[in-house]
């Protein structure tokens, strides 16, 4: 009753929160809608659940990190022991997945120069508000372009804010951002607060996004000013000064180089690393090293090559929602015909199917030593 409750109650959260559910609905290749769930959950009982435990544990791989004030040794023998709970005896518990059964969470990869839309009614009609996340798909991680990615997002960020919130008065919440991946529901508000330089990647895909919520403007009409503030932006970028870039780089640096405040939050980015797969463990000091090095005309240049709305590589994501407000706009939406370079979603999983992947970091090191 409980996880049903907190299902059913997502349709009363800010419509906001449905795109970034819509995104990451779209853009993860295993991934359930809730209205899945919703028809499952009624038909559990308590049986199931026993039944389902050993079945669950009958093959397993783990993977673990120990942090505080402990030893190499103490922790390798905890981690043997929770192994030989698994996998020793005249009766294991477990048996190892074979490599084949590894799981591999992977997402879509979006086509280059084609922006594609998905509009949808927001799930609470008496919501008048509507919101536009405008995501563009970047790289798989690799340190140069994360840099640059992450430079981009610090010094467009205040001037997207003011243009599309202080100047258009488009929505009193607009944010531009790093795209990271949703973990369940319950995650949705806590993550919209984080920093910028705590928001991290899909599951080792870069990108960026911008989101916009508004009552006065419809999805449509947000996405084109999104579209106008980057072209807009074009010219801030190249005009910037020596000095105004050197301490936009150095702020960065500065961000990277900023102790952890605790253990929590210093396991928090290890362990990141190993679920993502991408296991970059000195992470800061690289992106550190290779921000020292990165110049204004190679940022400029990502820019040309990703960001810019004209740019040939360009992969763009348009999750609108429309609010109460706006439903006769959404069916002039969902009503207008397809273009080669720009795509509608009608369905999310025929979508998903039809796009090819990225590959998975996770399952390429079988064995890790620290």
């Amino acid at each position: 009753e409980a996880v049903m409750k907190d299902y059913q109650n997502f349709q009363f959260q800010q419509p906001y929160q449905q795109a970034l559910y819509y995104c990451s609905l779209l853009l993860s290749d295993q991934s359930w809608p809730l209205s899945d769930k919703l028809d499952v959950l009624p038909q559990l009982e308590v049986g199931h659940l026993a039944k389902f435990i050993p079945q669950i544990l009958s093959k397993v791989f783990l993977e673990g990190f120990v942090a505080g004030n402990i030893e190499a040794s103490e922790a390798e023998s905890i981690v043997k022991y929770i192994e030989d709970i698994f996998f020793e005896g005249h009766y294991p518990t477990s048996k190892p997945l074979f490599p084949s059964q590894h799981l591999a969470n992977r997402i879509i990869k979006l086509e280059k120069g084609v922006n594609v839309c998905y509009p949808v009614e927001v799930l609470n009609h008496s919501d008048e508000n509507s919101a536009l996340i405008h995501y563009v798909q970047v790289h798989r991680d690799e340190i140069k372009l994360n840099v640059k990615l992450q430079l981009f997002a610090l010094i467009a960020k205040q001037p997207a804010f003011h243009q599309l919130r202080s100047v258009e008065q488009l929505g009193y919440m607009t944010m531009l951002m790093q795209r990271f991946v949703l973990m369940s529901i319950g995650f949705f508000c806590k993550i919209i607060s984080e920093k910028l330089h705590h928001c991290r990647n899909n599951l080792g895909i870069w990108g960026m996004q911008i989101i916009v919520q508004s009552s006065v403007k419809d999805p449509a009409y947000l996405d084109a000013r999104v579209k106008a503030f980057l072209e807009i932006f074009e010219n801030t970028l190249r005009e910037m000064t020596v000095e105004e870039y050197k301490s936009n780089v150095n702020a960065l640096i500065d961000m990277k180089l900023e102790k952890y405040k605790n253990l929590k939050e210093e396991s928090s980015f290890y362990w990141r690393e190993i679920a993502d797969g991408t296991l970059r463990f000195d992470r800061k000091e690289s992106e550190v090293a290779a921000l020292r090095d990165l110049t204004h005309q190679e940022l400029i240049e990502f820019f040309d090559d990703h960001i810019k709305v004209s740019a040939l590589k360009r992969k763009t994501l348009s999750v609108e929602v429309y609010g109460g407000r706006h439903l006769e706009e959404y069916k002039v939406a969902k009503s207008e015909p397809s273009q080669p370079q720009k795509v509608r979603i009608d369905d999310i999983f025929s979508f998903r199917r039809s796009r090819p992947l990225y590959g998975s970091f996770k399952g390429v090191f079988v064995q890790m030593k620290l």
